[in-house]
């Protein structure tokens, strides 16, 4: 007997799961009848674009995937790569964006849940999470919501389930107002031989259900993944999954132990689409077909039917293909750790899903089908750039305030002096201090952590497997591992091509500041639809710019997710897009753990360099005819005049690559003590940053005199851009130093000044102070920022 059905669907149903009308006329004649209606759910959250990528796939096809220590890329569950001494590393990022909008704390919890299976499902023990999150205006009380939410939730699911979060980014911006993103990113060591991978093999062998029991939670959650958000999505709750980290805990030693007997042919996270999507990608993926019988998974809820199982997100659930006479040996490894392992079905060799219930099929459908022969969209890109960047492209800095060395007159007042405008960036939740976010994250659970947060430009950990692992030779190594999330969204959004480029270089340059030879990316593409012509322009010379970018910087992409339709419907009915945000995560290797530096000050008398863009050059370095060095897209331009515009700061690729591998040397030869990039806010904010960290202060010169009229001093203090890095050097070091700097960056490097005393001076050359103030008065409005907009005050 089958359910089968030969009635059409009405618009609105066909509609309500994501479908096109042209869609459905697809699934009519590929399965040469009308489906059910699970197996329209089915091909509703397959063949939405958190699964199947219908929009972007042709644009991923350009990023770099390849490379010497790439073992696994795209495609998998995870990226693998091999780090040395034996040790393969997998890392993986993926968001959870639409979920946390409407429960931001289970929405955010799950997001973590999930990208730790990803990890573990490889054969992988996760050792660290990264995160990048997105919030709106703090002055808006569902804004502090959310975001307290969000960051509840992640500490949850991180700190219960035992591992570090090491690092992340957080922006704020009205841009975000309503559709927050939370982007998790995990990385793990290998404990197995061999990596496990997803696709099906061996026909007869059962398929095994593992984990949780299955209930309605998380009912369509891919489909509400990919729909742009109202007012009534609060009432998509039941889209949001209930995460418990104890049990995934639990999962994660039993997932292991059972995959090092050998038995485990193949392993799948149910994730996005659950049972629907793990079934169809490892049918497709193996070329054989899948069985399974939903009457043998275990259930928590009653009287559900095939739709709601297909469709059901709940959290911590995987699926096996195990060897055929192994069944009962790797369901007792389960059992043992207090968890359901039930055969639930077969591989067969006709290459379809074929889901029985009640005696019955509920669902036959060919694998490829739900998979990887799926919907494309070839998008027509604009042909000139849309009338808001043409517009933002033609803005000059001559439209700004005429200012002078003492400050710059604003509207409303006589004159705003450059102390002033430094503790207005540094009060901005974008460049404030995070603490009141990492302090509430175990990060140093498993005791690995080498680099806290706030400690340095990226996250630092020992690469010390937990467990034997084969060719592992313990105390052999003194390797670790660096890794960050980056991206300025505003960049982006101001040019897509050169933002991107941008992501992957200051990805690069955070590693680079603390010692690690970029190695790898996994990104995270959030952006609105890509059904509207400004949406495709934005994500298609986006992927161009990443693709460009890792090549340039040998970092192949292994991975990643795709996250469109990131808009909330205001009250007029109008979508309203976030900012384009390709975040990039990059992991690097750090050869010897004892070279490693922060961002803080070490030592009064270490000497003050920065390498990139000298001073003298601020207004006048280029690459492509546009500047290295512009407040075009700045925080200042954004925080003190109100204004996102301008073209953001072009990427000289060459200059980035020569100015990274300086710093990483000079960090690998004990020369540079510290080093911090110059990023959001500029020259100014990343020499405050580093004498806060370092509770030190520094005395500045900077090679200019005071008297020069045409002089942007806001342009020279918190222009953004060229390739600029703040290091500090002993000054015993010095000669070997400058030697090396000479050699090797000529004239793109100068001596900035000297750490000493408890206050940050910059002042020109003839003597003229331009900023000068204690580092406790600096320190005290870095750190107190985003509390105290938390707590409602301005």
């Amino acid at each position: 007997m089958t359910a089968f059905s030969t009635a059409p669907f009405s618009p609105a149903e066909i509609a309500s799961e994501g479908i096109k009308p042209e869609e459905y006329d697809d699934i009519v004649q590929r399965l040469g009848r009308h489906p059910n209606r699970a197996e329209l759910g089915m091909f509703g959250v397959m063949w939405s674009e958190h699964c199947c990528y219908k929009n972007s796939r042709p644009l991923l096809k350009q990023f770099p995937t390849e490379g010497p220590r790439v073992l696994v890329g795209p495609g998998e569950n995870a990226g693998v790569i091999d780090a040395g001494d034996g040790l393969r590393v997998a890392f993986k990022i993926e968001s959870h964006n639409h979920p946390s909008a409407v429960e931001p704390f289970q929405g955010a919890a799950t997001g973590v849940g999930g990208i730790l299976r990803d990890i573990f499902t490889m054969g992988a023990r996760p050792i660290a999470v990264l995160n990048s999150l997105r919030f709106g205006d703090l002055a808006d009380s569902r804004t502090r919501r959310l975001c307290q939410g969000v960051v509840s939730g992640i500490a949850h699911y991180g700190n219960c389930f035992g591992v570090p979060t090491v690092g992340g980014e957080v922006y704020f911006d009205a841009a975000y107002n309503g559709n927050p993103l939370v982007n998790a990113m995990a990385i793990g060591i290998m404990e197995t031989d061999d990596i496990v991978k997803s696709g099906a093999a061996g026909l007869g062998n059962p398929v095994v259900y593992v984990g949780s029991t299955t209930g309605r939670d998380g009912m369509g959650g891919a489909s509400f993944a990919s729909a742009e958000l109202t007012d009534e999505s609060e009432q998509d709750r039941p889209a949001v999954q209930v995460g418990d980290p104890f049990l995934e805990k639990s999962l994660v030693e039993a997932c292991l132990e059972a995959f090092k007997t050998g038995a485990i042919v193949a392993a799948q996270d149910m994730g996005a689409a659950g049972l629907t999507c793990s079934t169809a990608e490892m049918a497709a993926k193996g070329g054989v077909g899948i069985e399974l019988d939903l009457d043998l998974i275990p259930v928590r809820e009653t009287g559900m039917v095939p739709y709601e199982y297909l469709l059901s997100e709940s959290q911590e659930r995987m699926l096996f293909v195990v060897a055929k006479g192994r069944e009962a040996e790797v369901i007792e490894i389960f059992e043992r750790w207090g968890l359901h392992a039930v055969v639930a079905g077969t591989v067969i060799a006709d290459p379809i899903v074929r889901i029985l219930f009640q005696g019955d099929v509920a669902a036959e459908i060919p694998a490829l089908a739900l998979s990887e022969n799926t919907p494309i969209y070839h998008r027509e890109l604009l042909a000139e750039p849309p009338d808001y960047a043409q517009k933002a492209w033609a803005w000059s800095e001559d439209s700004l305030p005429a200012c002078s060395g003492s400050g710059i007159a604003l509207s409303g007042s006589e004159n705003t002096s450059w102390t002033e405008v430094l503790h207005k960036l540094l009060g901005q939740p974008t460049i404030a201090s995070k603490n009141w976010v990492y302090r509430q994250y175990d990060h140093q659970v498993q005791n690995n952590t080498v680099r806290r947060p706030g400690q340095g430009d990226a996250a630092v950990i020992r690469l010390r497997p937990q467990e034997a692992v084969p060719g592992y030779q313990p105390g052999g190594t003194t390797r670790g591992l660096a890794a960050t999330v980056d991206c300025n969204a505003r960049y982006v959004y101001l040019n897509p091509y050169e933002g991107a480029k941008a992501a992957v270089a200051e990805a690069a340059r955070n590693l680079s500041c603390v010692g690690a030879l970029p190695l790898a990316v996994t990104d995270n593409l959030n952006f609105g639809s890509p059904e509207k012509p400004i949406g495709y322009w934005q994500l298609a010379n986006a992927c161009r710019g990443l693709a460009d970018a890792c090549r340039e910087f040998e970092t192949p992409v292994t991975g990643g997710n795709v996250s469109l339709y990131n808009e909330t419907v205001d009250s007029q009915g109008i979508p309203q897009p976030i900012y384009p945000t390709p975040v990039v995560g990059m992991v690097g290797l750090i050869d010897n753990l004892s070279r490693t530096c922060g961002q803080g000050w070490q030592q009064e008398g270490d000497l003050i360099y920065l390498l990139g863009v000298p001073v003298e050059q601020t207004g006048t370095a280029i690459a492509d005819g546009k500047p290295l060095v512009t407040l075009g897209g700045s925080e200042y331009l954004a925080a003190v005049h109100g204004q996102a515009t301008g073209q953001p700061p072009a990427i000289d690729m060459a200059l980035e690559k020569r100015v990274q591998a300086a710093c990483r040397h000079g960090i690998g030869q004990g020369w540079v003590r510290s080093a911090h990039d110059s990023a959001e806010g500029g020259l100014a904010v990343a020499l405050a940053e580093s004498c806060i960290s370092g509770q030190l202060g520094a005395m500045v010169h900077l090679s200019l005199e005071a008297d020069q009229p045409s002089q942007r001093w806001d342009r020279l203090l918190f222009g953004e851009g060229g390739a600029r890095i703040v290091v500090s050097v002993s000054r015993e070091h010095q000669s070997a130093w400058e030697a090396y700097l000479n050699q090797h960056l000529a004239s793109e490097w100068q001596w900035l000044g000297t750490v000493q005393g408890d206050t940050l001076t910059l002042a020109t050359r003839d003597g003229q102070t331009l900023i000068a103030d204690a580092v406790k008065s600096l320190a005290s409005t870095w750190n107190t920022a985003i509390e105290q907009r938390l707590a409602g005050e301005s």
